[in-house]
């Protein structure tokens, strides 16, 4: 929020148990105060792909969870994510123990495409998480081009 943008009061209602539960965490979370919180959430609501515009360009992560000894599984996101390779930035790949695996997939593009890229992810037998998390992208805002060293 900019220091010149005005802030407006409304107010909510809540049941009791509901609010002291909002309350305590809040606090753990260390807010000073409900507003602040409340406008982290507002924020936290307005990123979520599914409010987005569908040919916004976004960035963000597809982290998932699966099963690698189901047949195929790991052949089929492997190629699934060569299919998507202009979204796809970067993959990180943990292995949890010896049946789960946990991907985190860094990805750019269109909201839809990335939202169709999860979803494809979702439904395959033995995925048994799969979730998209991104944030806007300015795509008018300042693009300076930058080299990397490597050793």
């Amino acid at each position: 929020m900019s220091e010149k943008e005005t802030l407006v009061r409304f107010g909510i209602s809540m049941p009791q148990s509901l609010i002291e539960q909002y309350d305590r965490l809040i606090a753990v979370q260390g807010y000073s105060n409900r507003s602040e919180a409340i406008r982290d959430l507002t924020r936290k609501a307005l990123l979520t792909s599914s409010s987005m515009q569908l040919d916004e360009t976004v960035a963000g992560t597809i982290v998932m969870v699966y099963d690698h000894d189901i047949s195929d599984l790991p052949m089929t996101l492997m190629e699934l994510q060569h299919e998507y390779h202009h979204a796809i930035i970067s993959t990180m790949h943990i292995h949890l123990n010896h049946h789960q695996c946990l991907e985190i997939v860094v990805v750019r593009g269109k909201v839809q495409k990335l939202r169709e890229l999860q979803q494809r992810i979702q439904v395959l037998r033995g995925v048994g998480y799969a979730e998209l998390s991104v944030t806007h992208v300015d795509e008018h805002g300042s693009s300076h081009e930058h080299s990397h060293v490597h050793a």
